[in-house]
């Protein structure tokens, strides 16, 4: 065993996290829901989601025979929706083609939606001892800083130094553990602000330690900044406290979640808003920004209370009047339930 995982290994027998939820059991359904979710979102931030989504779809099976309006509504909240039905397809590709089980094979693995190299990897190391490496954004701040590498990480000249490395340091014996322990090693010591080197199982043969790097690498990307678009937000409740909700279409951002109807502004929301129930009272409530990876989005959300059905719409399966009940069990996007909450009195 080489000596960066052998200082690992004995750093994480003493300081490594043991009593994350998925870690008990350690199987590959749980393995991989922990690092879907684990995709830009933090542990402290999953712990609670997946607890939820493995006692409503404890298994791989349940989870493809589940709704997708199931699974989005376990999911609401943890954003990047394209996961959740990437997971949901999946699940149901290993029951057609893999016999209801995640495949043993790192091809097969990264041929199901949503799973690149990396997360296969963690898979068969974690869930069944293959030796697998693993190179997500905590183990690339490790590795460009242990060796020194300058260079964006996201682009394939980098990232190919970087999955050498990883295969180099990844040992054959221990390695569901060494897999949890580099991970470990970069979201608490080799954090992205302020590493903790001198708790550091390799700072004295770490280049940027060694050198006064730490604040540098791995290179940040470029700057870019992202463009700002506004919508307005048309809340219409109905003397019952119902609220008219609507299915967003298969693309664009918050695809396939029930959210509020949109109009381009607050100048066109009354005439959108007649288009879809009778309104007669408006009052504008406080907006607000939310922030994508990609773009901001402003929000000014209008009120349209003691709004009634327009018997024309009484069919149509992306329109839906829902109680705080229903509500409460559907997938909204984060923002948008939040805002129900404070109207309807419902858990944000």
């Amino acid at each position: 065993m080489n000596p960066f995982a052998t200082e690992l290994l004995r750093w994480f027998d003493h300081h490594g996290r043991k009593d994350l939820p998925w870690q008990h059991p350690r199987d590959a359904y749980r393995v991989w829901l922990s690092e879907i979710m684990l995709q830009q979102t933090q542990v402290v931030t999953v712990a609670g989601y997946f607890q939820r989504f493995v006692e409503r779809l404890p298994t791989l099976r349940s989870l493809a025979e589940a709704h997708e309006d199931d699974v989005l509504a376990l999911w609401s909240g943890l954003g990047y929706y394209r996961r959740a039905r990437f997971l949901h397809r999946a699940a149901q590709l290993c029951v057609e083609q893999h016999h209801g089980e995640l495949p043993r094979d790192l091809d097969a693995l990264v041929a199901l939606p949503g799973i690149g190299r990396s997360t296969a990897g963690a898979i068969l190391a974690q869930a069944y001892g293959m030796r697998f490496p693993i190179l997500d954004g905590n183990v690339k701040r490790v590795l460009t800083r242990y060796h020194g590498i300058a260079g964006d990480p996201g682009t394939s000249a980098i990232e190919k130094q970087l999955w050498l490395r990883a295969d180099e340091h990844t040992p054959a014996e221990r390695t569901a553990d060494y897999t949890q322990a580099i991970m470990d090693l970069g979201a608490t010591v080799c954090v992205r602000s302020r590493p903790l080197c001198p708790l550091c199982p390799q700072a004295t043969r770490c280049v940027a330690h060694r050198d006064g790097l730490t604040a540098v690498l791995p290179t940040a990307k470029p700057g870019k900044k992202i463009p700002t678009r506004t919508t307005a937000m048309l809340v219409m409740r109905d003397g019952k406290g119902r609220v008219l909700l609507e299915r967003r279409g298969p693309q664009g951002v918050w695809s396939g979640l029930w959210s509020l109807p949109e109009a381009e502004d607050a100048g066109t929301a009354a005439e959108r808003a007649r288009q879809l129930a009778n309104v007669n009272e408006t009052i504008a409530l406080p907006a607000f920004t939310h922030v994508f990876s990609h773009y901001r989005l402003d929000v000014s959300p209008i009120l349209f209370d003691h709004a009634s059905p327009l018997r024309a719409l009484g069919d149509k399966p992306d329109l839906r009047w829902c109680d705080a009940t229903a509500i409460a069990g559907m997938g909204l996007p984060a923002p948008v339930r939040t805002l129900l909450a404070q109207l309807l009195e419902i858990p944000a």
